[in-house]
């Protein structure tokens, strides 16, 4: 494995540790219902969040990586990004023809910092400039505003509309539809 370890000016993105201060970190996120409100899972417990870190270590390791699930420190948080505990999880998922779904989720106190769009446009960067990808996807909840215009500032195109793409709790959600190429990126909007 070549661990992923990405830089910018507040954050740093990194591969997951399992380790008790990083499954509770993991909870905070996928354990909270308001975080979870626009993922396509109800809030999971901590043992799930175990679980899942072991699973993303185990595609860290695969031989022809296609998933990147990694964790999203601060960097003000410790000198050595290794030993910050998790505000956040980036993740990246090849598919076919130079292609990737990317998505973010962050832990309720690091709301409204800008760091999605920051994680974001490391994501982008990693995907453009070293995976050499041509096309990038995100979808969004039509209810998620703050993440529509995250991915608008970073430059990814509308391209519709995807009609009860989610079922959750009983109730079908819409989701748009966002992409980004390769050569419409120019990097991250400066702050």
């Amino acid at each position: 494995m070549i661990p992923v370890r990405l830089t910018g000016p507040r954050l740093a993105i990194r591969e997951y540790h399992h380790t008790p201060e990083e499954v509770e970190a993991l909870h905070a996120l996928f354990g909270d219902p308001e975080v979870t409100r626009y993922l396509p899972f109800e809030p999971r417990d901590r043992e799930t969040c175990a679980d899942q870190i072991e699973l993303y270590l185990e595609e860290a390791m695969a031989e022809s990586r296609d998933t990147y699930r990694l964790a999203v420190v601060r960097r003000e948080d410790a000198e050595d990004p290794a030993e910050a505990v998790p505000v956040a999880h980036a993740s990246l998922t090849l598919g076919t023809y130079r292609s990737a779904r990317l998505g973010y989720v962050l832990s309720r106190p690091v709301w409204g910092l800008g760091y999605a769009g920051e994680i974001a446009g490391l994501l982008c960067g990693f995907s453009f400039d070293v995976l050499g990808l041509h096309r990038l996807a995100a979808r969004v909840d039509v209810d998620n505003a703050a993440s529509a215009k995250v991915l608008t500032r970073l430059g990814f195109q509308l391209e519709g509309q995807v009609r009860h793409d989610l079922y959750k709790g009983g109730v079908w959600s819409d989701s748009y539809q966002y992409s980004l190429l390769a050569d419409e990126w120019s990097g991250p909007p400066a702050r």
